[in-house]
């Protein structure tokens, strides 16, 4: 593959600064940075023709001719190959053709992270289904919501009885879909669901003929990842083949080999272990560790057991296991690289020092965005950089503008242009889209929102014509150029690693007929990454809060609303916080978050063993904040 202009600048680059780079540090001291950021861009172009060429089924398949018998993934003990996922594959692809499946099809599907995720997914891609990854934490709405976004043929629904209870509270709500539940035997399933473990029994393992994809290019849809977007339900986010592919080569950052062992107890419905981490696995060939949830005291234990190589994480992680009290054995293993992101300054270098992992890999992105940050510097809390100098040279310049907080869009000048931040400054962060989806019109990212869509697309930004990606995230600079994560705009807060939007909450908290209006909003809690959700309540007219009623609020939550989507605080408003144009303020509202001493109203906290929100006094505060939120 031809180098382009931008490549034969870098090398150009790199060689100059290598000759002089004494010389260029005195003049600019973060070029280093630079020229380590060429230089891993250069190694990596010289494996981007075969990331990107073919697809991520066919590499599969090739690794399972190559070494059938190598481990693919480890499981509770249990070792999966490569022979036994595509076996198991080739029955799902088998059973979706006897139902009349076929390709371009979507396929809803709802699998803890188990083994039954890898070959449901593969199978359905051996017939060139488009996959539509559900949150398996999602009930009533938000999941009915997110099973019909995307038009499927059919629902797969992975074992587990809280799978099945989930699904079947909303069984009239998916008009017939068909379902088909894994784990459970025909006796426990109730009517309008079909057992699939029966049908694999019955299914040949037979690979089916690939032509059966030979429509298949790299703009068909190889799954949907669903994010919050800014406002509303979960959204569908198209993965297309080329996508998937650039995901797949991230990893090629830190040089993944097929020697590698990833483990991961991220879940796979999300980017950052069913994207970049399953998709690395299914590029390289390497072996996965699953784990169906988390465990402190056993992360370390695990990688030492299956001589785990590359981690994958979020930065509550890692707070979870310094937590632990400290062992002989924290910094015997053999993990080369902890990739993730969430990692804050604050907590850095005690994992670096105490766990004595060579690379901390901190990175940014998002399902829906056009670019990738990375911290290849171990510089405690960065994210990546935006360099002027890389800009000059890169197809896609990243920038920090000027931005209001209301409409989580750019501030122009005079012109009609962004302004850019200086360092020391705040900015939100705005990537150029490439040309090839620029000259589309539209740069298509949800499916079926077009407001949505319109939301992240800024024109004209810095000359007419031009098309920028609109993150909707607040970085701060320094004077090398680092970026660190400052704050989410726009009506969503992250808690727990997942990405909530505020409308959804608030629809829930809002429902019992007692309750005017519900503001949401995240707040900032110590010792814990992103912003836990809180609530400003306005009630009716004549209304007051009971003890029956704070039950009442708190039985809603649990029942509508994932774990980490409910507000672990309430507010109690005497009447709504509302801009000039009749819109809820928030900003006002998420600085003064629970602080007593700020704070009149009356205050709630998430009181999970009373099942109810109680009074928030300055000694429960500190009694909540050191349980295990």
């Amino acid at each position: 593959m031809p180098l382009s202009v931008h490549e034969k600048a870098l090398l150009g680059v790199a060689g100059a600064a290598g000759a002089g780079l004494l010389a260029w540090q005195t003049a600019f001291p973060w070029i280093k940075y630079d020229v380590q950021m060429i230089q891993v861009g250069l190694r990596m172009k010289k494996t981007e023709e075969d990331a990107m060429a073919g697809f991520l089924i066919d590499k599969f398949e090739a690794h399972v001719a190559r070494h059938p018998h190598k481990a693919m993934l480890i499981y509770e003990d249990f070792i999966y190959t490569y022979e036994f996922v595509n076996q198991q594959a080739n029955r799902v692809a088998n059973i979706a053709q006897q139902l009349g499946l076929k390709f371009g099809d979507s396929i809803a599907v709802m699998i803890h992270n188990e083994p039954a995720y890898a070959w449901t997914l593969l199978g359905l891609q051996k017939m060139g289904m488009s996959v539509a990854l559900i949150n398996f934490n999602l009930r009533f709405k938000p999941l009915s919501h997110s099973v019909l976004a995307t038009e499927p043929k059919a629902f797969i629904v992975g074992s587990g009885g809280d799978l099945l209870h989930a699904v079947t509270d909303i069984l009239e709500d998916l008009h017939g879909l068909p379902v088909y539940v894994q784990g459970q035997s025909p006796s426990q399933l109730p009517a309008g669901m079909t057992d699939f473990d029966s049908l694999m029994e019955r299914a040949m393992p037979v690979q089916p003929d690939p032509s059966v994809r030979a429509e298949m290019t790299y703009d068909s849809v190889m799954t949907y990842i669903y994010t919050s977007g800014t406002t509303g339900l979960p959204k569908p986010v198209y993965i297309r083949q080329l996508k998937a592919n650039g995901m797949a080569g991230v990893f090629r950052i830190f040089d993944l080999t097929p020697e590698d062992i990833i483990y991961t107890v991220l879940p796979l419905y999300h980017s950052a272990g069913g994207g970049l981490g399953f998709y690395s696995l299914l590029y390289k060939g390497c072996t996965m560790v699953l784990r169906s949830k988390f465990s402190a005291s056993h992360f370390w234990s695990d990688c030492r057991q299956y001589n785990v190589t590359v981690v994958q994480y979020i930065g509550e992680i890692f707070r979870y296991i310094l937590a632990q009290p400290k062992h002989e054995l924290d910094a015997v293993h053999k993990v080369r690289v902890a990739f993730g992101n969430g990692l804050r300054k604050d907590i850095f270098e005690d994992v670096v020092k105490r766990f004595k992992v060579p690379m901390v890999c901190e990175f940014f992105g998002a399902t829906e965005g056009v670019t990738t940050l990375f911290n290849l510097a171990n510089r405690p809390g960065a994210i990546g950089r935006v360099s002027p100098f890389m800009n000059l040279i890169d197809p896609l310049p990243k920038y920090l503008v000027k931005f209001d907080y209301g409409s989580a869009m750019p501030i122009r000048d005079k012109n009609g242009h962004c302004i850019k931040v200086k360092p020391g400054e705040t900015g939100l962060f705005i990537c150029k889209v490439p040309d090839v989806l620029a000259a589309k019109g539209d740069l298509v990212v949800y499916k079926a929102s077009k407001e949505a869509n319109d939301k992240k697309l800024v024109r004209n930004a810095f000359k007419d014509g031009d098309l920028y990606f609109n993150f909707g995230d607040v970085f701060y600079q320094d004077s090398d150029y680092f970026v660190y994560f400052h704050d989410r705009i726009g009506d969503t807060f992250r808690w727990k690693g997942e990405n909530v939007s505020t409308t959804e909450v608030a629809n829930v908290v809002a429902m019992p007929d007692f309750i005017h209006d519900a503001n949401v909003y995240g707040v900032r809690v110590a010792g814990h990454d992103g912003r836990a959700g809180m609530a400003a309540l306005t009630l009716n007219t004549g209304e007051r809060i009971t003890s029956e009623r704070l039950r009442e609020i708190y039985q809603v939550c649990e029942d509508d609303l994932p774990s980490y989507a409910r507000p672990l605080f309430l507010r109690i408003l005497p009447e709504a916080v509302l801009t000039g144009t009749f819109k809820q303020r928030k900003v006002e509202l998420a600085q003064q978050g629970y602080d007593l001493a700020k704070v009149k109203d009356d205050l709630y906290y998430l009181d999970s063993k009373a099942k109810t929100y109680s009074p928030l006094t300055a000694e429960a505060l500190v009694s909540f904040l050191q349980s295990k939120l």
